[in-house]
């Protein structure tokens, strides 16, 4: 960590999934910085506290599908946001919100590296 490293600290406790998420890919992208640049990562730390406490409604559990592929036949995997919650937590959920919200490039996984998720 550098010497100019700002740190964001996002409560989400009360607070909609999808309004963390989006707040947390924005100031890892660098824009609520002065210097921002779409090519450089900026020197910021995300860090997402009570995410265990977010509000979350038991149809979006059941409703919302995340589906995988692995490549090869019937590699192909679907599951709810109630059983990833339950096989690998909130951290895993916000993970994925957070880092499908970044552009699809070369910097997204430099980005996703400040971004830390505390239950």
């Amino acid at each position: 960590m550098h010497i100019n490293t700002v740190k964001y600290t996002i409560d989400a406790q009360g607070k909609k999934l999808g309004r963390v998420a989006s707040e947390a890919a924005s100031v890892l992208m660098g824009k609520k910085s002065v210097t921002f640049a779409k090519n450089t990562v900026q020197d910021v730390q995300v860090e997402i506290a009570n995410a265990k406490k977010t509000d979350i409604s038991a149809l979006k559990k059941t409703r919302d599908i995340y589906v995988t592929y692995t490549g090869s036949r019937g590699g192909l995997n679907k599951e709810s946001l109630g059983q990833l919650i339950n096989r690998r937590g909130m951290t895993e959920v916000y993970r994925r919100a957070v880092k499908r919200m970044l552009p699809d490039n070369k910097l997204r996984d430099l980005r996703m590296k400040n971004l830390s998720v505390k239950e």
